[in-house]
Order: structure tokens, then C-alpha cells, then sequence
């Protein structure tokens, strides 16, 4: 498999370059209080979301019910996860705690994900294509394998998901969009790139990936949405307390975001367009702003946030502005790196006269003009910015 056991010598002199401001980010009181939960788990004060899902017991066996009933079972256990998860929070230790039942709310999870793996609807594309029998047909043209591009201790991130040692990110293979200036084309748009996993491998990788260091386990691609069976069966055979992060274009289906809120300890969803017309142009993609306005509540709802948005050249007044003022007033826990660093890329830098007017980077005024806007709204951005 290519992955890469020492980091490349630039993430390493960036992670120098870093840890001096990621003491200061810990030290910000809105960074600690919207992050506590993360950072609770990340200093091994709490368990990780996922753990707690394991010590939920189901009293039968998830393989012998029929859809219907997982998804009645789902209900019921979710409500003994956010009591026991509130203990947590609080501080306190749930008097009954199950460490290995036999079957788990986590088999649960992962039982609905195979069930629908056979007509999936993981994203919003809703292919309905049985991918366990092998159909490719899909928006993210994958059977039931999962293949990972790479994986490392990645110390490019934001300061806190960096930490000390970085953040551990696995590369997914293959996505759900079709950006045209996509910076990972190369794996994004190659559904065979990269080396399979099994559920068991992934596991290995995760717990290597802690074992050097790593603050969290960064599922990112491509996109992880057409890998959600594999992340959380790998989930089920890990004991590692570790935060999990959600890396994602989040264009998954309200099913898909059911399952993974209660394993998640802190997203960091990508918020690209303002509305549709954009996104249909550059991401080939259709009900954009509805379905991912529809998962960041549904992330905000459910853990510690940070929002990325790449300010785009000539799209500060339709995408940046709509889309800061969106998550000012629907996701006011959430931090929000507000980001300069887009490029031309794939398409764009191989046919600049047909994309002319994102050809080129954003201005320095675009970016003031971000910038300002942001702090008019009152959002916390400089920290992770």
C-alpha cells in the first residue's frame, strides 16, 4: 500500500513551523469551549463516541432482524447512547457500563450499513446500485471495497486537530463530486487508485496511526461517504481511544448522517458553494446547498465543529458571503477557517480559457472582504484560519 510511515520532510517542517501556534490555540477559551469535547477525548479524559456506542447493549443478534427492525432498535439504543454520552459529559461515570456485550449499538450501525450497501443511498445521489454483488454503476464508482490512497501523522491541518504529532489522516479513494479544480484529483477521480483495505486492515492503520502519536483519526479522500461500512465495522474491532473526525464534502443522505452522528467527536465539513448554480457548474452537483445546509446542522447538532470554506475568486458576494452568514446564524458553536489558499487545479489549470473566471487566485482584497465579513457576522475564525 502507498503509505507513508515517515512524513514528507515539508509536513514535517510545517509541523515545526505550527506547534508554536497550537499552544496558543488551546489557550483561546472559544476554541477550548467549542472543542471541549474533542479536546477531552484527545487528552484521554473521555471516551471516544464510538467506544460509547459499544457499550450500549442490543439484547439480540442485528443479523436475524429485518431492516425495519434495526432501524426501531437504532431509535431505541440512540436514546441509552445520549443518556450515557451526557453522563459523560458531565463528568460522570454511567453506573452500568456493558464493556463487551455481545451485540452492540455499534453492530447495529454497522449491520444497517450492509443492509443498505445492497441499494445505496450513502449519499445524496441515491444510485440504489447493489454494491456488495459488485455494481460500480454509482455516483462514486465502488463495489464493497474500501481503498485507501495513503495514509500519515498530517501536521497541515488546523492547529488543534494537529496537536503535538499531528493529525491521523487516511486518504480515501474516489468521491461523490466532480470538482473541476480539485486538488486531489489524482485519488478523487480514480475510484482504483490506492490499495484495498479490509475492515481489519483499516483497523491496524488506526491503531498505528494513534500508537505514533496521532490527536485524531482523520477520514478524509476523496470522500470517506462511500466507505461509511467499512469505517465503522474497522470502528468495532478498535479498542484505541481515539477522536474521529469527519472530513467530508458532507453530501451524505439523512440515513447515512443517522448512523454516523453517534460516532463522530468532531467534524470538519467543507461548505463550497452558496447555491446550486455554482455548484452544478464547478462540483457537477445537484440540491447542493439544501442537502449540505441540511448535515451541517445535523453535525452541529451532534458534536464539536470546525467549517472550512474556500474563498473562490469572484464568488465572495455569491458562495463566501451566503454561506458564513448561513452557519452565523445556524451553527453559532462552530469554529470557521475561512480559507485563502485556492489555486487553479485539474481542469482549470489544464483549461484556463473555459474556466477563465476561476483561473487564478482569489485577491487580497477578496480575501479582506471574507475576512471583514466574518468578523461582522461575529464568527470565531482567526484561530484556525
Amino acid at each position: 500500500m502507498g503509505h507513508a510511515k515517515v512524513p514528507d520532510p515539508k509536513e514535517e517542517f510545517l509541523g515545526r513551523l505550527l506547534r508554536h501556534y497550537i499552544t496558543d490555540a488551546w489557550r483561546d477559551q472559544a476554541v477550548r469551549e467549542r472543542l471541549s469535547w474533542y479536546y477531552s477525548v484527545l487528552r484521554d479524559l473521555r471516551p471516544s463516541k464510538f467506544l460509547i456506542c459499544k457499550e450500549v447493549a442490543c439484547e439480540d443478534d442485528p443479523g436475524l432482524m429485518t431492516e425495519a427492525q434495526l432501524w426501531r432498535e437504532h431509535g431505541r439504543l440512540r436514546l441509552e447512547f445520549l443518556n450515557r454520552l451526557r453522563e459523560f459529559r458531565e463528568g460522570e461515570i454511567p453506573s452500568e457500563r456493558s464493556q463487551n456485550p455481545q451485540f452492540s449499538f455499534l453492530d447495529v450501525k454497522v449491520e444497517l450499513l450492509n443492509r443498505i450497501l445492497r441499494k445505496c443511498v450513502f449519499c445524496e445521489w441515491r444510485c440504489k446500485v447493489d454494491r456488495v454483488e459488485g455494481e460500480r454503476e454509482g455516483a462514486c464508482h465502488l463495489g464493497s471495497t474500501a481503498r485507501v490512497a495513503t495514509f500519515f501523522r498530517h501536521f497541515g491541518e488546523e492547529p488543534p486537530l494537529v496537536d503535538r504529532h499531528g493529525s491521523g489522516t487516511i486518504f480515501f479513494t474516489s468521491c461523490t463530486f466532480r470538482c473541476v479544480m480539485c486538488q486531489n484529483w489524482d485519488i478523487s477521480q480514480d475510484p482504483d487508485a490506492g490499495a484495498p483495505v479490509s475492515p481489519g486492515n483499516l483497523s491496524l492503520i488506526i491503531r498505528s496511526l494513534r500508537g505514533e502519536g496521532a490527536a485524531n483519526i482523520n477520514f478524509v479522500g476523496g470522500e470517506p461517504t462511500p466507505n461509511l461500512h467499512i469505517i465503522l465495522e474497522a470502528l468495532n474491532l478498535t479498542s484505541v481511544n481515539v477522536p474521529i473526525l469527519w472530513n467530508s464534502n458532507m453530501y451524505l443522505t439523512r440515513e447515512a448522517m443517522q448512523i454516523l452522528a453517534d460516532v463522530v467527536d468532531i467534524w470538519l465539513p467543507d461548505f463550497k458553494w452558496g447555491n446550486d448554480r455554482c455548484a452544478l457548474k464547478y462540483s457537477r452537483i445537484v440540491r447542493y446547498f439544501e442537502v449540505v445546509s441540511r448535515n451541517h446542522a445535523i453535525a452541529h447538532e451532534n458534536g464539536d465543529m470546525i467549517v472550512r470554506h474556500l474563498v473562490m475568486p469572484g464568488h465572495v458576494e455569491c458562495c463566501t458571503k451566503p454561506i458564513l452568514g448561513w452557519v452565523a446564524e445556524n451553527c453559532p458553536r462552530a469554529l470557521v477557517n475561512v480559507m485563502s489558499q485556492y489555486r487553479p487545479e485539474h481542469f482549470v489549470l489544464r483549461e484556463p480559457e473555459k474556466y477563465r473566471e476561476i483561473a487564478r487566485c482569489p485577491s487580497t482584497q477578496e480575501i479582506g472582504e471574507a475576512y471583514a465579513y466574518a468578523d461582522q457576522l461575529g464568527l470565531v475564525w482567526k484561530p484556525v484560519s
